[in-house]
Parts: structure tokens; sequence; C-alpha cells
């Protein structure tokens, strides 16, 4: 998740364990703990544009590297909370804090590689957006008020709030997985695979997408008491011999593809305005819509060793806004392709 939230749960951990009097020192170090995972954004090549996708969320972020998290924090750290604070103290402040990181972003729909090195296999359970500012908010006010007034309690009941967030999302991703199956079934089809995930920043809004006979349906549903369906779009799965004829097999923008199908979960298709482009269709700003955050552009002139081109577009218009608020329920008008109740 973003940092703000990674740094708050990291500190409230820290502080549910700590006695009233080091309640501000273990947020602090928890919190400084809790977002340190995320440091391995920096391993990055000048040369090779998707390095950083095999690193991030992968040795750090496991939960086999989290007492090896701890300490290396708490080795950072004690030198200048040494007159305070005993080593033992400071470790498990940072133990705690670092614990928190892989399994929250485990929770999002990114993917995590919890299980390294036993496994390469990308966890994502779908139940939290990677930003939500209802999860953050009273997260966050929970953890400074405990360290003010010196009250763990309080950052129990924000680790509370927290878990009690993501069990809603739990629930909401299964309605969101079975309203999208009826859907489908709806249509005539039958699923070879289908998954739902939260929209931006809120559990209530949801990106259904699924294959089938070669093809990805994306679709958006309002997960309120009674579901509602907003009709999206659709496109081929990706077919190297049909939508990239020249691509050689063994030529570094072939292996490429292949780590990017690895990182997609497979779920890759050409991007419609973009020949050489490959997209990863899990993620758009509108939810029912076909519009990648993120891709690859591939060179056809490129030598045998030429990587691919990591990309990304995350411009958000008004239409954009206009349309999800519409899909929220905010606002007038009627979001295109809605439709209510059951399929």
């Amino acid at each position: 998740m973003d940092p703000v939230t990674q740094g708050a749960l990291g500190a409230a951990a820290a502080e549910a364990i700590a006695p009233r009097s080091r309640t501000p020192w273990a947020g602090v170090l928890g919190g400084l703990a809790g977002m340190a995972a995320d440091l391995d954004v920096l391993i990055q090549s000048p040369t090779d544009p998707l390095l950083f996708l095999q690193y991030h969320r992968q040795v750090t972020h496991s939960l086999s590297f989290i007492p090896v998290g701890g300490l290396l924090c708490a080795l950072v750290a004690y030198p200048f909370v040494r007159r305070w604070l005993s080593f033992g103290r400071v470790f498990s402040f940072c133990l705690a804090g670092y614990a928190t990181h892989g399994l929250l972003d485990g929770c999002t729909s990114y993917g995590t590689q919890l299980l390294w090195p036993f496994s390469d296999a990308r966890v994502a359970w779908n139940v939290v957006s990677v930003v939500d500012p209802l999860v953050t908010v009273p997260l966050l006010a929970l953890v400074v008020v405990a360290a003010w007034r010196r009250r763990p309690a309080l950052a129990r009941v924000a680790c509370g709030w927290v878990v009690l967030y993501l069990l809603v999302g739990l629930v909401q991703r299964e309605r969101a997985e079975a309203f999208g199956l009826s859907v489908a079934e709806a249509r005539g089809h039958v699923p070879a695979s289908l998954a739902a995930k939260p929209a931006f920043g809120n559990l209530l809004l949801w990106k259904i997408f699924y294959e089938y006979d070669g093809r990805y349906y994306v679709d958006a549903a309002r997960m309120g008491p009674e579901p509602r369906s907003f009709g999206g779009e659709s496109a081929p799965a990706l077919d190297l011999a049909r939508d990239l004829p020249w691509l050689r097999e063994g030529t570094t923008q072939a292996g490429d593809v292949g780590r990017f199908r690895w990182f997609s979960d497979g779920f890759l298709a050409r991007d419609p305005e973009h020949a050489d482009r490959v997209i990863d269709v899990r993620y758009s700003v509108v939810p029912n819509r076909i519009d990648a955050l993120w891709g690859i552009e591939l060179d056809p002139a490129a030598g045998p060793d030429a990587h691919a081109r990591f990309f990304t577009s995350r411009e958000v218009t008004p239409e954009d806004r206009s349309a999800i608020l519409r899909m929220l329920g905010v606002g007038g008008g009627r979001a295109p392709g809605a439709s209510g109740g059951r399929p």
C-alpha cells in the first residue's frame, strides 16, 4: 500500500506491544520499519527497465525476511536512540513494524512474493486498494493519539480497525466475484478465470475481469446492498504469433514479454491503440475500461539484445472522475452500461 498507511500500521503494531512510557518511541521506530521494505524500489537498471518489477515486493517483502529486516532496521536506528532504549527494545519495535509490511501489501492486488525464496508466486488477496483513505485516516489518527497520550490500547484498536476493514474487503471481494460470475453467465460465458479487485480508494466499486474463449472481458460493479453492474470493454488475449509475428523467440524482448506475463498473472493484451505495446488489462483508471495504467513497448527494429520499454499512463481526466463518481452513485446522470440487480 501507500507509504503513509504502511508507516502508520507499522507504528500501530509497535505501539501495541510497548510500555506506556515508550509508546512515542515505538511509534517512530515501528513507523520507519513499517516503510523500510519499500527501499527495494532502488533496485533499478538503466538498461533493463523491467528489473524493478522482478525485485519490488520480493526479498524485502517475504515472510522469511521479516527477522532480517527487523534486525537491519534496529541496527540502523539503535545508535540514534541508545541513550533512551535498549537494543532489545529497539529490535522488538522494529520487528513488529517491519512484520506488517509484506502482509499488508499481500492484501492489495499488485502481487507480493510472500513465500520467497521457496516460491516466486505473487500473492494478491485483492481485499483493499493500494490507496484507501477509509482505512488510512482512522488508523493514522489512532496512532498519533496513542503516541501523544501514551495509550498502547489505542494502538491495539488501530490494528483491530485495519483487520476489520480487511475482513470487510474480503466479504466484498467474494460478493464481487460471485456477481461477476453471474454477469458472465448471463452472456453465455463460462470464464476460464475470473477475479475482482477494488477500484481506487474504496470497497464499494469493484473491477471484475475474466477470460472466455480467448478474450478478456472487463466490467465494473457497485457492491452495495443491491449490486449494480456497469458493462465494460473486451479485448483479445495476447497471442504472440498473431499480434507480434515479428518477435523472435530467444530475443531479449521476447524474454521481457515472458517477465511481464509473470508480473501480470497472464492478463496480457495488445494495446488497441498502439500495435507494438503489450498491456496489463487488470488495471485502469475507470474500472470498466481496458485503458491500462502500464505496459511494455516493443520495437520491431531493435537488436536481439535490446530490452522492451516499460511505460505508465496514469492521467485522470475530468471525464474519468465523472464516470467513477456516477458509478459510485455520486452526482447526477446514469453511468454508461449500468444495470441494476442481478444481470
